[in-house]
């Protein structure tokens, strides 16, 4: 069974950057797309970015794009999110989460197992 476990969050300011990172373990996950997830409390779960199962197409939240940077590493099982440029209003839980496709979508429902989240606060 493959489990997904984020790390990488932390308390940055405004400005800073972070690096999130998912490892998968258990069976590959490198037949699926990918995606990275936000919430905040007492919100829904928001799109932030997706890559393909080959990680040749990418695709970003009009609020995130050219700050963050989804790619995957299929030999170490990893995905990651680079995030440069942080704001405040980029506070929030993250969650990486395996699509049940290859290709790229944005719907929750279409993502079938996730990881526990990494909190990622962005000071002003």
């Amino acid at each position: 069974q493959v489990q997904l476990g984020e790390s990488g969050g932390g308390l940055v300011q405004a400005g800073g950057s972070l690096r999130l990172s998912c490892v998968a373990s258990g069976r590959t996950f490198s037949t699926y797309a990918m995606g990275w997830f936000r919430q905040d409390p007492g919100k829904e779960r928001e799109f932030v970015a997706a890559i393909n199962w080959t990680g040749g197409s990418t695709h970003y939240a009009d609020s995130v794009k050219g700050r963050f940077t989804i790619s995957r590493d299929i030999a170490k099982s990893t995905l990651y999110l680079q995030m440069n440029s942080l704001k405040p209003d980029d506070t929030a839980v993250y969650y990486c989460a395996k699509s049940r496709y290859i290709s790229i979508t944005y719907n929750v429902k279409d993502y079938d197992l996730w990881g526990q989240g990494t909190q990622v606060a962005v000071s002003s």
